[in-house]
């Protein structure tokens, strides 16, 4: 019982460290965006204080942990993991209704992209500004040093995060204690600003302001963008010590220090410039910014992190193309490094910290894209409530409606931003979405213009009769195996084909490989990993299975073979991969002309199957084939 409790203990301290880290950061600069707006008087700041505190309930508490996180897909959570939940058959052909569902699915985990570049600008930026309060003569030099310490960051990605990840919960677990302390001692100095528990002031700053409430509310969502990786990083620790973590830390945290802010100000209006850092004494900046820098680059890195897993789930569901895929610890399957999402990130957050050069400036950038994300979320989850726990419709639509409500509010305040840098995140976004389903229709279309190949069966048994598929030659049989690549499970592969009819040529063993992604599941357990049928005359088919949170290897294949008593030795095998020349083509109706030409480019610079299997170099075959779309 107790090693249970410890072991509780021990995830929910990772989980702050991996799931907390963009939320926990946002007090660096959420609040001091709200005072901006020209907010003067005590019901002004107690208002702002208000809508901050019950967006961190209702938004973060009740939609994430108490409504999203149920969603779970064996465990694992993320708006691609929804989709799946939602529209289990979300990679095939649907209707206009359902497939405009997966289309939104799809565009939020796009966004997720551009928020995985501007949460590591705005983050790190607004913690390294806190030098200029304790010497204003570093001035100059915190958009370099900011840029240094970005570049450190995605730097040391290719390393993992094992190796230092244990120290990230330490290090956010005394970041929110002193968030805690610093906001307690403000608060002491002046207890009215506990007033603004009471929603009442919530409510009360909306009706007054009006229309002129929408822009402070842009500001207002900066404090729960990072929710979504509540969702995202659940199946690194799972929903219960997530919602340790935020009852008994992160949340009291966390609106301790948004109202010690709030007294600060009270009691010196002048403090609006940085209410954050203008907490601390003089003696602490130093090490507060040290601190800060630490959090907002663990905060960074749980961001990188979630974009690296979120392209292999696209990868393995068909959206994104082939990329090298690294893991960097033989323990911890989910641990990976993706270098040209790596490389992708670190240029858009230097271009980002460049062109904006300050934290409020690239707050005006940031949140639109995280509402669209949530609101995909929300109406995703309608549809997987229905499915999962057969909610009635009102019961669902209630819920659903309510949380629509309030994020279309918050759209239509982040939506003002757009000609201030809004357009950014959602152009980003957009042209991700464009890539992704141009790579998924275009595969479609490939396989459709593919040649129709014979069943195996029938090859087999028309080389048993013939000797060989051409007269005039004679069929040889090579010692070894050959193992050909194939997307048909039923049919015979090109290559195949090809090697005969060129070579008169046929291995002693021929194993014809299909490697499928379960779109339903992130893991497949390894006694389903292969599925091995004898076919006769030397022929085997072996089917393997993945998850979309599995990276596909061809040694994971062959140990799963050997347990299913088919013994594949890689020095003694050829592996033979089809490989489609692709040619875009006005002739045939299929996607726009443009389109094909992008899927075109898309294919050439995706990484080829055997290197992406991992197959052994110096045994793979190449066989291309010209395929006109």
């Amino acid at each position: 019982m107790q090693d249970q409790h410890n072991s509780a203990l021990y995830r929910a301290l990772g989980a702050l460290g991996v799931v907390y880290g963009d939320i926990g950061t946002s007090v660096l600069y959420a609040f001091k965006e709200c005072l901006h707006h020209g907010l003067s008087g005590r019901e002004d700041i107690l208002g702002v204080l208000s809508l901050i505190i019950w967006s961190l309930f209702g938004l973060v508490g009740f939609k994430y942990l108490s409504q999203i996180m149920r969603a779970d897909n064996h465990g694992e959570g993320g708006i691609l993991a929804l989709l799946s939940l939602a529209f289990p058959n979300a990679t095939k052909n649907n209707g206009a209704a359902t497939g405009g569902m997966i289309g939104l699915g799809i565009f939020g985990a796009a966004l997720l992209y551009g928020d995985g570049a501007i949460t590591p600008a705005i983050s790190v930026l607004s913690a390294v500004e806190g030098l200029d309060l304790a010497a204003p003569a570093i001035k100059d030099y915190i958009i370099p040093l900011t840029l240094v310490i970005l570049a450190g960051l995605f730097a040391v990605q290719f390393k993992g995060t094992g190796r230092i990840g244990h120290w990230f919960g330490r290090v956010m677990l005394v970041w929110f204690l002193v968030l805690a302390l610093l906001g307690a001692f403000q608060i002491s100095r002046n207890p009215t600003v506990l007033g603004a528990l009471n929603p009442v002031h919530a409510f009360q700053f909306l009706l007054h302001h009006g229309r002129a409430a929408l822009p402070i509310m842009g500001s207002v969502f900066l404090v729960v963008t990072g929710g979504e990786a509540l969702y995202a990083d659940m199946g690194h620790f799972g929903r219960k010590p997530i919602a340790r973590a935020w009852t008994f830390l992160v949340c009291p945290a966390l609106i301790i220090n948004y109202l010690g802010q709030g007294a600060l100000v009270l009691s010196n209006p002048e403090a609006q410039e940085n209410p954050f850092y203008k907490m601390a004494p003089e003696w602490a900046l130093y090490p507060l910014v040290l601190l800060a820098t630490a959090a907002t680059i663990i905060a960074s890195q749980a961001l990188i992190s979630g974009a690296f897993s979120l392209t292999m789930q696209g990868i393995q569901m068909g959206y994104i193309p082939r990329m090298e895929i690294c893991h960097t610890s033989k323990e911890e399957h989910g641990q990976i490094y993706i270098p040209k999402i790596n490389a992708f990130l670190a240029l858009s957050c230097a271009a980002l910290v460049l062109s904006f050069q300050t934290s409020s400036a690239l707050a005006s950038a940031y949140g639109i894209a995280v509402t669209l994300t949530m609101l995909s979320t929300s109406v995703l989850f309608f549809f997987a409530a229905r499915r999962l726990w057969n909610w009635n419709p009102w019961r669902a639509g209630i819920i659903c409606l309510v949380l629509i409500i309030v994020e279309a509010t918050f759209f239509a305040a982040n939506a003002l931003k757009i000609f201030n840098g809004g357009w950014l995140p959602i152009g980003a976004g957009a042209l991700i979405f464009l890539i992704m389903t141009t790579w998924k229709s275009g595969r479609r279309l490939l396989q459709r213009r593919m040649p129709a190949t014979m069943p195996l069966d029938d090859f087999i048994a028309s080389i048993g009769i013939a000797g060989t598929l051409d007269q005039q030659h004679s069929l040889h049989r090579s010692h070894g195996t050959a193992v050909f690549l194939a997307g048909n499970p039923e049919g015979t592969p090109n290559a195949l084909v090809k090697n005969i009819k060129h070579n008169q040529l046929l291995h002693e063993r021929n194993i014809i490989l299909t490697i499928q992604t379960d779109h339903h599941r992130p893991y497949v357990p390894p006694h389903e990993r292969v599925e091995v049928s004898d076919r006769s005359d030397g022929f085997f088919r072996l089917i393997a299975k993945f998850g979309f949170m599995e990276n596909p290897l061809i040694g994971e294949v062959i140990r799963a073979a050997k347990e299913k008593h088919l013994l594949i030795e890689p020095e003694r095998t050829t592996f033979f991969v089809g490989k489609e020349h692709i040619i875009a083509s006005s002739k045939e109706p299929g996607m726009a002309l443009w389109r094909e030409h992008l899927f075109v480019f898309l294919s050439k610079h995706a990484e080829n199957a055997a290197d992406f299997f991992q197959l052994p170099p110096e045994r793979v075959y190449e066989v291309s084939q010209v395929v006109e779309i």
